[in-house]
């Protein structure tokens, strides 16, 4: 929600809409800006390359023939042009591989495309054994020369580590369904939120969650005093313990 030039009434808007007013108000030249799939709209791609910025998004149903064409290019797909194996934080073992092509540019009808790209994510989770495999389809107006393969899969990896911040707030929050719409609620709202997550991510261990901690919490108060520091005996300890 931006404010209407002098005046107190506020805009309300969908995401889509809001999203370049946003931008208008930032220095994007030369930056990457990242967008899910909701966001991933032509004039949007338009708007980020005419002000000497690259996009790099994420391609779904929403767009259901742009991620055919996608699909269709990286059936076959062989070697990955890249792969990461991640530490075992959290308990699981992440393994990211990464596919990219120009081959489709033309075809696409998409703005600006440099490169499109495939993405899996398989995940090993070894108190279980478990396993599990995600895949990304996307686009970005990088070039080959102007994004490696490693560089792109980077670019990814930062645009999920900001949305998996807002997935916890939504889920645990229902933020997506405040009603707080006028004047600074909204931001201070989230912004609380935002402060609850992060001294409950400052005492996370990796076998809990955040929606565990705060389904503790909700029975042990006594706990919130000592994470805020707010007697004089406060001395944290892992929730659960």
């Amino acid at each position: 929600m931006l404010p209407v030039a002098n005046s107190d009434a506020v805009k309300r808007t969908n995401e889509i809409g809001m999203v370049i007013p946003v931008l208008e108000s930032c220095d994007i030249t030369g930056r990457d800006v990242t967008a899910d799939a909701l966001l991933t709209q032509r004039a949007l791609a338009t708007y980020l390359v005419e002000h000497q910025a690259h996009y790099h998004f994420t391609v779904k149903g929403n767009q259901p023939t742009l991620e055919h064409d996608i699909a269709v290019q990286f059936e076959n797909c062989g070697t990955p042009d890249f792969v990461e194996v991640t530490p075992a934080d959290h308990g699981r073992i992440e393994t990211r591989r990464i596919w990219c092509s120009t081959a489709v540019n033309a075809y696409l009808g998409f703005p600006h495309v440099g490169q499109a790209f495939r993405i899996e994510r398989e995940c090993v989770y070894k108190k279980t054994g478990k396993c599990s495999l995600e895949v990304a389809l996307g686009i970005t107006s990088r070039t080959p020369q102007e994004a490696s393969p490693q560089r792109v899969l980077e670019v990814n990896r930062g645009h999920w580590a900001i949305e998996s911040v807002h997935y916890i707030i939504d889920w645990n929050f229902d933020e997506d369904r405040g009603r707080a719409r006028t004047g600074f609620g909204p931001e201070n709202l989230t912004r609380l939120r935002r402060f609850a997550v992060g001294i409950l991510k400052s005492f996370q261990n990796s076998a809990q969650s955040i929606a565990e901690m705060m389904r503790i919490l909700c029975f042990r108060n006594r706990i919130v005093f000592d994470y805020l520091r707010m007697t004089k005996n406060s001395a944290p300890t892992p929730l659960g313990a």
